[in-house]
């Protein structure tokens, strides 16, 4: 009895000293927590989404769930390194309004004299330790020296392969102004960003940076790095520069929102929308690549962006089946779609990679 108390004493204390570490961020507190409090969306000590959102399915099992992880397919990595174009960011022209996806949920946006990103993940791998969530051979092929000095950089949530520790940290002295959601500002405080220096947004509020304007915009996920959930917010964005509308979805799952935000301000110039990463046992956080070019529909966008894929393997689909199914519902729903390389740029109005470069 006595040894039991002792290791079970001596496992708590190296779990609670492992969560001590910068890279799990930090609780809101403070006037930071009176704001979150005063939110709608916020509810019962964590927010809440628009509709009713279990993370798991209602008839998923653990044991289903353990069976289909030791079953899954043997292709949820690449056979080979990834192709990848290693453009000059620093010498891309902004003139035009130019997108350059990293791989996952992570890119640049060039428009008009400003430089704009979101979700940066350059680390090589998407949780708390090094060792877990490798990215793909040839899907990191970008670090934060190769990128130039950052007007704006938007966070959709605190989720690892969304918000990493490393990345944000060197990337202090680049960056002008953060634009995070409720909450995440405490986990930037924590890692040496001034307050004065990022503004926090609820769902459907509004901020600009010089002539860039910046709107909130609702999802259907959820938060968390540590032990527990909801504690700050999560979002996707509507991004309207002096000459485009971009949607910048974040993580999300199928709901009336798209529609919503398309009837609010659409058509939207891109959408860039979630699409890997998927599974029948947890069908409401995430979409299915149909329901993805659903969602662009409902956003009247021009051209489809899909993202969230092609660098790290968080489900247990095949890692190419996200781009074979959303190529093949886009042509049959006749939306538009672009899917560039890892650094391959998209131009607005002008050129839209489409080539299958995931067939190896």
């Amino acid at each position: 009895m006595l040894t039991t108390l002792i290791i079970t004493s001596v496992l708590t204390l190296v779990g609670f000293l492992f969560l001590q570490q910068g890279t799990f961020g930090k609780t809101p507190n403070g006037k930071r927590l009176e704001r979150i409090q005063k939110s709608p969306n916020y509810r019962n000590g964590a927010f809440q989404n628009l509709s009713e959102t279990p993370v798991q399915a209602e008839n998923a099992s653990m044991l289903d769930m353990l069976y289909d992880f030791f079953n899954k397919s043997k292709n949820t990595t690449p056979p080979q390194a990834l192709p990848f174009v290693k453009t000059d960011l620093k010498s891309l022209s902004s003139e035009e309004t130019a997108i350059v996806w990293f791989g996952h949920s992570s890119y640049l946006i060039k428009s008009k004299g400003y430089t704009i990103l979101v979700d940066p993940v350059f680390s090589g791998y998407a949780s708390p330790v090094s060792f877990l969530v490798k990215s793909f051979e040839g899907a990191n092929q970008f670090a934060v020296s190769d990128l130039p000095e950052i007007d704006v950089l938007i966070l959709s949530h605190d989720h690892y392969d969304h918000l990493d520790h490393g990345t944000i940290t060197a990337l202090k002295g680049k960056v002008k102004h953060f634009f995070v959601p409720l909450g995440v500002g405490a986990h930037l405080e924590n890692w040496g960003i001034a307050e004065s220096n990022m503004t926090e947004l609820d769902w459907w509020e509004t901020a600009k940076f010089k002539e860039l304007k910046l709107t909130a915009t609702p999802a259907r996920h959820f938060s968390g790095r540590g032990l527990s959930r909801g504690k700050s917010l999560w979002a996707s964005y509507v991004l309207e520069t002096p000459d485009h509308t971009i949607y910048i979805g974040g993580d999300s799952g199928y709901d009336t929102h798209f529609k919503t935000i398309g009837d609010k301000f659409g058509p939207v110039d891109i959408a860039i929308l979630e699409t890997g990463q998927y599974n029948k046992n947890w069908p409401y956080i995430h979409m299915m690549p149909e329901q993805t070019v659903q969602a662009a529909l409902d956003l009247q966008a021009k051209v489809l962006l899909p993202v969230h894929l092609g660098k790290f393997a968080l489900a247990l689909h095949d890692w190419d089946e996200p781009l074979r199914r959303v190529v093949k519902s886009a042509e049959e729903k006749q939306v538009n779609i672009t899917t560039p390389m890892i650094g391959e740029p998209i131009v607005l109005d002008k050129h839209y990679p489409a080539s299958t470069w995931w067939a190896l």
